[in-house]
């Protein structure tokens, strides 16, 4: 099947169709109040970064492609056209949005005031924050005196100041131009005003940090001469791409280091304006700071970066409100609490499924091995890091306690490279051996190997060893003391410290070794199955599919009568609905409290998904195929990076993994949630 603009959807285009259903999650009244800020904030958050990102690099296709290129080009500049016209569609969505949130937590007793709302205690409550915090940490710049864009920050918001002196309209009038830096990591976004209690109810109120400084205008240009002063927002996202250059003198981790301070650097790619900004001041902004090649260039309300939505204020939710989800506690299954998990993992395969479980199962795994004394060595690839990392701190006790420690640390990891250079000097310092990554190869693998004594283990999983992540992402990490599996960890790992060597896999799927071909032979097998009369069905969690062989692939298993059922969180490029799949292709996707990040693949081989269960005594259901691991279907996932796919043996776990995306399929937003009924399920076998 040749893709067209008719059953293939562009990557970046399903992007903006993904962060749209973010949108609409914060759109629906049913959710708490507090919820729907953070799905706002979310959005915000995630645009931000994907003009960083993803636009930029299609603004660098369009104007550097070579003539070989055309195509791409094509259909990199067709996708910027769709992206403009969708953002712009998104963004009046978007103000309504946020509109409609803060007009019902009014009524709820929360009200959001800008500087000419507040009464006279008001107006002295801010003086006096203004007077005793802010004045003294506020510097503007002459906007004459800022030598062009990349003297700002694109993470921060920025006022452009007009002051004028109150006989503007006498002869010999003057003008003058500053800008500010709103300060929100020193400050936050919102400043809480006192409350006001009536009876029983009381009434909280919340100011943006940005009105408070419009309040401070008068206090920051002493001896100026100016006495009138008026302000509009703007800020700017810069291309966040970084191009090493392979050929450089120097370690990987200088290159990195530099790459990560050339970002202040990149050249601008948005600007957003307050809509109310005269044209005489936008004209005047846009020459200074050299913005008027910007790409896109959007008039906006009176706020941005509302990525700070996600930090608003919490308050106590009148009698009847609930402002946010109920908790979901962590549970810790019943294996993670054993006295030696070690033994434990040996005489069966284990799991957990993180956040509904805790992902302190996996730490105490970590801080036994530390100090276990048949523990040899611990081996781990790491991608992304918390700022406390518990994992770090195990790893780094492990090689005090004498263990051989060695981390594989990923410094190419987007927007924490910064911080992983950090933790690769102290994990150093503390005598592990440190390995940064693969030249060309970014490691993008979830692998654990504890050598010890009485056998090796291992741990799988489908996402960061990462304390925050665990807490909001869902994603699989299973634990196995099977020696095929453990023995291929071992030689992913050599195949990691010497990427050159020739490294064959009998259980695990590699990339960029041979996932791609395993990945169609599977498809294959259930082609050639439902040709000869046999069950086949192809059941697959995944976060992007946008591969075209994949996507070509899938159609053509549809196309066959396989069943396909995909549950898709974010880009996705097929076309579920064209008729020559014969409704043998169905896409879903989940947007819901938790980010779903796991990925599950589950081939019938043969075995009918309804009549699992059926000849249980001879086991004839443990046929069906299940695979666990950290790739998507991109092109990037299957040939630019070392990603695993581990498969499930355990039959119980099997299960587990098969429940997840089923329940996912039937996810329907008014009705049926797919997150509240797995915890449901992971209470009821706690108890």
């Amino acid at each position: 099947m040749k893709l067209t603009e008719e059953n293939y959807i562009e990557r970046d285009v399903s992007w903006m169709l993904f962060n749209r259903r973010i949108l609409a999650e914060a759109q629906r009244q049913e959710i708490p109040l507090m919820e729907r800020l953070n799905f706002l904030g979310i959005y915000s958050n995630n645009l931000d970064e994907f003009f960083r990102v993803r636009v930029a690099t299609l603004n660098r296709i369009v104007d550097f492609a070579d003539k070989n290129s055309k195509d791409l080009r094509e259909r990199s500049k067709q996708a910027l056209k769709t992206i403009g016209r969708l953002n712009a569609k998104y963004a009046q969505t978007f103000k309504e949005t946020v509109k409609d949130v803060f007009n019902q937590l009014q009524k709820k007793h929360i009200h959001l005031l800008s500087e000419q709302e507040l009464d006279d205690s008001q107006k002295e409550a801010v003086k006096e924050y203004c007077l005793s915090k802010l004045a003294g940490n506020l510097s503007p710049v002459w906007l004459s005196s800022v030598q062009g864009v990349n003297s700002l920050s694109d993470d921060s918001i920025h006022f452009v100041v007009r002051l004028k002196k109150q006989d503007e309209q006498k002869k010999g009038r003057r003008k003058g131009y500053a800008i500010i830096e709103i300060p929100v990591k020193k400050f936050g976004r919102f400043v809480q005003l006192p409350d006001v209690s009536s009876g029983n109810v009381t009434d909280h109120y919340v100011m943006y940090l940005d009105d408070v400084i419009r309040c401070a205008l008068p206090y920051l240009f002493p001896g100026s001469g100016f006495n009138r002063f008026e302000a509009w927002s703007f800020k700017f996202t810069k291309d966040a791409e970084m191009e090493l250059d392979t050929n450089i003198q120097g370690g990987t981790l200088q290159k990195i280091a530099k790459g990560v301070r050339s970002r202040k650097n990149g050249l601008p790619i948005r600007f957003i304006y307050d809509e109310k900004m005269p044209r005489e001041v936008l004209n005047k902004l846009l020459e200074q700071l050299k913005l008027s090649s910007v790409d896109a260039s959007l008039p906006s309300g009176r706020h941005q970066n509302h990525k700070d939505l996600m930090k608003f204020p919490r308050f106590e939710a009148p009698r009847g409100t609930k402002f946010e989800y109920p908790k979901w506690p962590s549970v810790m299954p019943a294996w993670a609490m054993a006295p030696t998990l070690l033994d434990v993992i040996r005489e069966k395969d284990r799991f957990i499924h993180v956040p509904y479980h805790s992902f302190d199962a996996y730490i105490n795994l970590l801080r036994e091995a530390t100090i276990n004394p048949e523990v040899k060595g611990i081996k781990t690839t790491l991608y992304r890091l918390a700022r406390d990392s518990k994992v770090i701190g195990s790893l780094i006790a492990a090689a005090r306690n004498g263990k051989k420690v060695t981390v594989v640390i990923e410094l190419l990891a987007r927007f924490d490279e910064e911080s992983n250079i950090d933790w690769c000097k102290k994990m150093a310092d503390a005598g592990i051996h440190v390995i940064m990554g693969v030249e060309g190869l970014k490691i993008h693998s979830k692998v654990t190997l504890i050598t010890a004594k009485k056998g090796n283990l291992a741990c799988i999983s489908t996402g960061n060893f990462h304390e925050g992540n665990a807490c909001a992402y869902t994603d699989f990490l299973q634990f196995t003391a099977r020696q095929p599996i453990v023995k291929d960890v071992e030689r992913l790992f050599d195949f990691i410290e010497k990427p050159y060597m020739s490294v064959k896999f009998k259980e695990l799927v590699v990339s960029p070794n041979d996932m791609r071909r395993q990945l169609i032979r599977l498809i294959n097998q259930e082609i050639r199955n439902h040709n000869l009369g046999y069950p086949a069905y192809i059941l697959c969690k995944l976060n992007h599919v946008t591969d075209e062989s994949m996507v070509k692939k899938i159609y053509e298993a549809a196309s066959a009568g396989v069943k396909v059922d995909l549950l898709v969180r974010g880009n996705c490029s097929l076309v579920p609905s064209l008729p020559e799949l014969g409704g043998n292709l169905r896409v879903n996707a989940i947007i819901d409290r938790y980010l779903e990040h796991s990925r599950i693949l589950i081939f019938a081989n043969g075995v009918d998904l309804e009549h699992l269960g059926v000849g249980e005594e001879d086991g004839s259901y443990h046929d069906y195929k299940v695979f666990i691991g950290s790739a998507d279907w991109m092109p990037r996932n299957l040939d630019h990076r070392i990603e695993v796919y581990s498969p499930v043996f355990d039959i119980d776990i099997k299960r587990e993994a098969r429940l997840v995306v089923e329940q996912g399929m039937r996810n329907n937003y008014n009705s049926f949630r797919s997150q509240a009924e797995l915890y449901k399920h992971y209470k009821a076998v706690e108890k």
